[in-house]
């Protein structure tokens, strides 16, 4: 089967800087979510292949080998702790899988055990603060785990499961065929016992046969601080429990990040505006601006300009990788009055008059709407 181009998913150039990989996983993400696109396998398919095109590709390392070797050169670690997003961990299986689907449509079953649980996929919504800083939130899923009353044998309490008298253990049939190049064996998994190795003559009543059943808890997931809108973490392990003792699958949670009407947000930089009148701009003042602790006040300094922006370093949102923060960018919007009482028009005429400044006539009633200034 023909290996989707991560550069391709993301729809960058393979020089793309790592701003415009961020931009590209933050559109491309936005495009494919599960909440955009409800009931839509396809989508929600290829929002999971570009989530891990950006995770390999945002890390040097696994971006250079991609480059020399493709998906069989990612083999590095964990650069974002141990439960971000990463293929690493699980080996090149989970990996292709990712791409590719499962081959086939038996379980897989373990070296020497019943096959993991399946993958499952789940949306957690976090506020600004949360995605800045980190958070442990609680997340209310519903499902399997093992069933409790068999042990997750599926068989009867006093009971116990046979060794499979079709495949005699193996949860395997072997088939041997003739072939010009020889002997070719293949291998499906056992339909008599489900891949198991083992039949049930009395199946446990609480769970059927399965060794599971599906009950609803609440999970506590740890959310790094810095992730972005339309990122995904992999819980190894904490998805759904495999049948009659198979290992748990692997949970994936989609993070949204909730827009918080004080900022926009940048990357890992804020942007926030501080209104101030004519008088402020042109004496200096002190304004008051939100920022992810609380209100602070900012230093106007006499003259500024519309549009001026005045940085506030290490205000911003925590790096995901590295240390420190980004910055809160404070764009100073001047605030130009509309309608003056006569007092204030008369105080500005004086102004424009002594600075030899042309301004409109007065209109009718002595208030004046525009201030025009011929340069």
């Amino acid at each position: 089967m023909a290996e989707r181009d991560l550069y391709e998913l993301l729809g960058v150039a393979r020089d793309a800087t790592d701003d415009e990989l961020k931009r590209a996983f933050r559109r491309r993400a936005r495009e494919l979510h599960p909440d955009t696109n409800p009931d839509d396998p396809a989508a929600e398919a290829e929002f999971k292949q570009v989530s891990v095109a950006y995770e390999i590709l945002s890390d040097p390392q696994r971006r250079q080998h991609y480059d020399r070797f493709g998906l069989q050169g990612i083999m590095g670690g964990q650069p974002g702790g141990p439960e971000w997003t990463t293929f690493g961990e699980g080996g090149l299986g989970d990996l292709f899988e990712a791409f590719f689907g499962a081959m086939g449509g038996a379980p897989r079953r373990g070296a020497s055990g019943p096959a993991p649980g399946p993958d499952a996929e789940v949306t957690l919504r976090l506020s600004l603060l949360d995605a800045a800083f980190g958070a442990e939130k609680s997340l209310e899923v519903r499902l399997p785990v093992a069933c409790d009353a068999c042990g997750a044998t599926g068989a009867a309490p006093g009971t116990s499961p046979t060794t499979c008298p079709d495949c005699h253990g193996t949860g395997e049939l072997r088939r041997v065929r003739q072939s010009i190049l020889g002997q070719v064996v293949s291998s499906t998994g056992c339909p008599t016992c489900h891949a198991t190795g083992a039949t049930i003559a009395s199946p446990c009543p609480t769970c059927h046969g399965e060794g599971r059943t599906t009950v609803a808890s609440t999970l506590a997931v740890n959310v790094p601080a810095g992730v972005e809108d339309g990122s995904t973490m992999r819980l190894t392990g904490r998805g759904p429990a495999g049948f009659r003792g198979g290992g748990n699958g692997t949970l994936y949670v989609h993070l949204g990040v909730e827009q918080d009407a004080r900022f926009e947000r940048a990357g890992d930089d804020l942007h926030v505006v501080a209104s101030v009148s004519i008088a402020q701009a042109a004496l200096g003042t002190v304004a008051t601006v939100a920022t992810l602790e609380g209100d602070e006040a900012v230093d106007v300094d006499r003259g500024t300009q519309p549009g001026a922006v005045i940085r506030l370093r290490q205000r911003g949102v925590t790096h995901l990788r590295g240390r420190g923060r980004g910055d809160l960018l404070v764009h100073v919007d001047v605030q130009v009055p509309t309608e003056l009482d006569e007092e204030s028009e008369t105080m500005l005429r004086s102004l424009a008059e002594h600075r030899k400044e042309s301004v409109a006539e007065p209109h009718t009633g002595g208030l004046f709407s525009r201030l025009r200034t011929r340069h």
